[in-house]
């Protein structure tokens, strides 16, 4: 009895050891991104105007000024870069996105129960110093963006298995004097998700879920500053494995996961569930 009780006992440490591995690659599979960025919440860190029209001219120049990066992180902020506003259309070779159902009625109602659940689930983060202290982590705050991501990684990992339309990803923010100023959200699902699971969260007769896709990244070890950024990026030329494989570079199908953004204080339901952020 004494052993038949000790291999039970190891083999349920075991059974707990493989859990938690298991545990750590969905959520691993799940984020959007499973770095954290480093964080800076003062207002007095964040960079003046000015100095967001350098840093932006640098980063089309292939530098970014005041910031030491490494090849992950200049990498991936030259991915976000690329994914920013005026980047991403319908015939981006680098961008997958649903193709849209016909309506129904029962899809316009659930869409806009999904919109009124989201608008009060994030009322509170209105005041963004909220979002910080619950979490949310300013995804690249150094890097000039029509649209800031404050991400709560926890979220990001919990809607890999369920769907609270209170509970998003990310918020979405635009930078204003005083700080920044609430406008939207953004959901998520891994990237293996199927279009029906999709659906069934916000329906791909009002949104278009998107992925961002065919990603070369300039060999390893190449400084930031010497990449040919024509070349590498989304939104590049290189779109395709062999073209990556001839350049030197590392080749990701896709990055990230799927990505839906939602604009709940909009006035009507095309602006609400649009790709990006309305503005007159």
């Amino acid at each position: 009895m004494p052993a038949r009780s000790a291999y039970l006992h190891l083999a349920a440490k075991s059974g707990i050891v493989f859990a938690a591995l298991f545990l750590v690659s969905v959520l691993l599979a799940a984020m959007p991104s499973h770095r954290t960025p480093a964080v800076q919440t003062q207002e007095s860190q964040q960079p003046s105007a000015s100095q967001s029209h350098d840093a932006q001219q640098g980063m089309e120049h292939g530098s970014m000024p005041g910031m030491e990066m490494d090849d992950a992180k200049a990498n991936e902020a030259r991915a976000v870069h690329d994914m920013t506003r005026g980047h991403m259309d319908a015939h981006n070779l680098h961008l997958h996105m649903t193709a849209m159902r016909p309506q129904t009625p029962e899809d316009l109602a659930r869409a806009s129960e999904t919109a009124a659940q989201l608008r009060s689930g994030i009322e509170k983060y209105k005041d963004y110093h909220v979002a910080l202290n619950e979490g949310y982590k300013i995804f690249l705050p150094n890097l000039p963006q029509p649209e800031y991501h404050f991400t709560n990684y926890v979220n990001g990992f919990f809607e890999a298995f369920s769907f609270d339309a209170s509970r998003p990803t990310s918020l979405l923010y635009k930078k204003i004097p005083v700080g920044y100023e609430l406008v939207g959200a953004m959901y998520t699902m891994p990237k293996r998700a199927t279009e029906e699971q999709l659906n069934a969260r916000i329906p791909l007769s009002i949104a278009m879920w998107h992925l961002h896709t065919n990603h070369c990244m300039p060999p390893k070890g190449q400084q930031f500053r010497s990449t040919d950024w024509a070349k590498f990026g989304l939104k590049r030329s290189i779109a395709t494995q062999d073209a990556c494989d001839a350049a030197g570079g590392r080749f990701q199908p896709v990055i990230f996961g799927w990505m839906v953004h939602v604009y709940p204080y909009e006035d009507s339901l095309d602006k609400i569930f649009a790709m990006h952020h309305h503005q007159d």
